[in-house]
């Protein structure tokens, strides 16, 4: 009695263990050696004299850096404020200048002010910089978006341990019904910190809610789906999908260029990337890239409406090759042991 007792205990701490594995290889692989990886910067200016700085640039840099020309600085701001360049440096004996958007990527525009110091400084001359896209005065770093980020996915996978838990008693159209209203809350409590209480957003709230709410709708239709599958294992598997992979891909704190290729490649279709970037999108850039960002959010809900749907054919046919258990058996009593030690085990971060 007692070897089951253990055997029960150390089954139930295979989880953290491999939570606390996975959350150092994510975190640590992705954030603690950031350099750059073919980080798009410009080098403005015409003729042979610039393409020639602009290889010798390029060639002391390596795979660092992806350097083009560009011939105009209006050229350049519209590369910046598109999102297409990190940084455009203008070469000049007396007055260099480095033009940056920190609101794109507060960390790449220091990285490239770090490479173009010393460049300017080869030329006698104090490098100005210029930030054409800046972030508010309430989120100076603009890493704010990151934690709102946090704060949204937690609220969405961990709802999914109530919902598959406590909620398996309802018919999945009534745990459908449920998503919808729970990710329209967590949305919602998106919405007022990111607006009335950190004033990250000042304005397109509305947006940023829309957008909250896609993103959030997709988690838990997809943590619903997945609970018929994997019952208590599905913990695991949303902390892989949604913290392990999903918040160290984001561009949040270091954009896909400052990352290895594991990292960079998620970015490019990874739900919280289209998250965090549509919200850049909302509240900087004019809506710039915004309907790539949704229909990225809007492919990982679909994929979550399917694994919906096939969650609930796999319980139909389950319910009619099984007699009902009647209510108070220890086979119940058992299923509902399983449902709050898994409750027990949605952690945060």
């Amino acid at each position: 009695m007692r070897g089951s007792a253990v055997r029960h205990v150390l089954t139930h701490l295979l989880t953290p263990l491999l939570m606390c594995l996975g959350m150092g290889l994510a975190y640590m692989g992705a954030f603690v050696q950031p350099e750059p990886h073919h980080m798009p910067v410009a080098i403005v200016g015409e003729g042979p004299q610039a393409k020639v700085f602009a290889q010798t640039v390029k060639n002391e840099a390596g795979d660092a850096l992806d350097v083009r020309t560009l011939a105009h600085r209006s050229d350049a701001v519209a590369e910046l404020k598109d999102r297409h360049i990190t940084g455009a440096y203008v070469p000049s004996d007396s007055a260099p200048e480095l033009i940056v958007a920190t609101a794109a990527s507060d960390t790449g525009a220091t990285v490239v002010e770090k490479i173009f110091t010393p460049i300017a400084a080869d030329h006698g001359a104090p490098l100005k910089v210029t930030d054409v896209v800046g972030n508010v005065d309430d989120d100076p770093t603009g890493q704010g978006l990151f934690f709102l980020l946090v704060a949204v996915s937690i609220g969405s996978y961990a709802s999914v341990a109530v919902l598959g838990g406590a909620g398996a008693a309802l018919r999945m159209r009534g745990r459908a019904l449920l998503v919808v209203g729970v990710s329209g809350v967590v949305s919602a409590i998106g919405a007022l910190l990111a607006g009335p209480v950190f004033h990250l957003a000042h304005h397109g709230l509305a947006g940023v809610w829309g957008l909250s709410w896609l993103y959030s709708a997709g988690i838990l239709f997809i943590g619903v789906g997945l609970h018929t599958f994997l019952k208590r294992w599905t913990t695991l598997a949303m902390m892989v999908l949604f913290v392990m992979l999903n918040f160290t891909s984001s561009g949040g704190l270091f954009r896909p260029e400052l990352q290895n290729g594991f990292f960079g490649a998620l970015n490019s279709f990874w739900n919280g990337a289209g998250y965090v970037d549509g919200l850049r999108g909302i509240l900087y850039f004019g809506h710039d890239g915004l309907l790539r960002n949704v229909l990225t959010l809007a492919a990982w809900l679909l994929v979550g409406l399917a694994l919906t749907l096939a969650a609930a054919a796999a319980e139909q046919r389950h319910a009619a090759n099984e007699a009902e258990t009647v209510a108070g058996t220890p086979a119940r009593a058992a299923e509902e042991e399983e449902e709050e030690e898994e409750m027990e085990e949605a952690v945060g971060v």
